[in-house]
């Protein structure tokens, strides 16, 4: 059991390569403007089995009997007694250049009663982006990769049947208009904004093109400005930059997590001279109660005689020196040579830079 405690210190040794490897702008970065837009809209799902909304999700009612108007059949809303159908909001993205026929997933939520949405249909939705404009039509079968099954004596459910997806549902209809084939520039958006990072992305294009071309706003964008030999393709040329390679700069930092007991440190964290100890004090406290029984038939009465055992067991306090600027690595032995667990970790790191011993930002989620 003991072993367990030391999962995270494997996680920690991850780190220890102080080798710096490089990475496609690719990964590190996106071209400004190539972005998803979110889409939203309130359709409904058909053909469950019993699971659907009940008569007391008003809005579900009205929005069937407003459907049935259209298609030219007359019914009050009081009338209606249905639970096979199920009120839902549907959304999905809307990739950047998305182009007119082109086809993206739907997520359907129940936004009413249903139980779930198992075996239905998504009827006919136009779905919107934050302008207003319908940019997607959804319509198809629900998936759901989940299922709900019980009885009047119990339920057994895996996932959440009242979420499910229509793959390959939506179809574009409208294409977001962009202005980005005729810019002079273009503008890199690091995902991670660093300074360090940016002035190296800048100086990776610059070296590749043999010109001045990019230059670092701040930590967080670098502007490229378009060759002449790449005006009117500018395809090829973002396709040259995302396959330049950089080392990217990352802060040191120590990263807990308290309600789990996870600690992740990167290799660039660093302590000056401290000295740690740790000891465990175990308190141990045992209750039983022994009873003294009578025979059967006669006039005595039972005794309960309470019996507390308490033990105290205090472990070896160790007292360890760590020289300034040593790195993860002998941080983490020096830690597990205390036998310290990811709970006494997470004081330590705590203390240390309580103290101004840790040169790294310690960041607790």
């Amino acid at each position: 059991m003991f072993k367990k405690y030391f999962i995270i210190l494997i996680i920690i040794s991850i780190f220890f390569v102080p080798t710096s490897y490089a990475v496609r702008i690719k990964d590190i970065a996106q071209i400004k403007g190539a972005r998803k837009n979110q889409l939203i809209g309130y359709g409904l799902v058909v053909g469950l089995d019993g699971t659907g909304d009940s008569k007391d999700s008003e809005f579900m009612v009205q929005s069937l009997a407003s459907m049935l108007d259209k298609m030219g059949v007359t019914v009050k809303v009081e009338d209606l007694k249905v639970d096979n159908v199920a009120a839902v909001m549907v959304t999905g993205e809307l990739p950047p250049f998305a182009k007119i026929g082109g086809r993206i997933d739907a997520l359907v939520n129940s936004i009413g009663d249903a139980e779930n949405l198992q075996g239905g249909t998504l009827l006919f939705t136009p779905i919107k982006g934050a302008d207003g404009q319908i940019y997607a039509v959804a319509q198809g079968p629900v998936s759901t990769g989940g299922f709900s099954a019980g009885g009047a004596g119990g339920e057994v459910q895996k996932n959440f049947p009242t979420v499910g997806r229509v793959v390959g549902g939506a179809t574009i209809e409208k294409e977001l208009l962009t202005d980005f084939f005729q810019k002079d520039k273009i503008s890199l958006v690091l995902h991670s904004p660093d300074f360090t990072t940016a002035f190296r992305i800048a100086e990776a294009v610059n070296a590749a093109f043999y010109d001045n071309l990019a230059t670092p706003c701040d930590s967080a964008a670098v502007d490229v400005k378009i060759p002449p030999r790449f005006v009117g393709n500018i395809v090829q040329l973002v396709t040259l930059i995302e396959g330049l390679e950089v080392v990217p700069d990352i802060a040191a930092k120590v990263i807990i997590n308290e309600r789990t007991g996870t600690i992740i440190m990167g290799s660039d964290v660093r302590i000056a001279t401290v000295a740690i100890a740790h000891g465990n004090l175990s308190i141990i406290i045992k209750e039983s109660a022994d009873v003294s029984q009578p025979f059967p038939y006669t006039r005595g009465e039972t005794v309960v005689t309470p019996d507390t055992l308490v033990n105290v067991k205090e472990g070896d306090a160790r007292l360890i020196l760590m020289e300034s600027g040593v790195t993860i690595n002998d941080v983490v032995k020096a830690l597990n040579a205390l036998g310290v667990t990811p709970r006494d970790l997470i004081a330590i790191f705590q203390a240390i830079k309580a103290a101004g011993a840790l040169h790294a930002d310690l960041e607790i989620i």
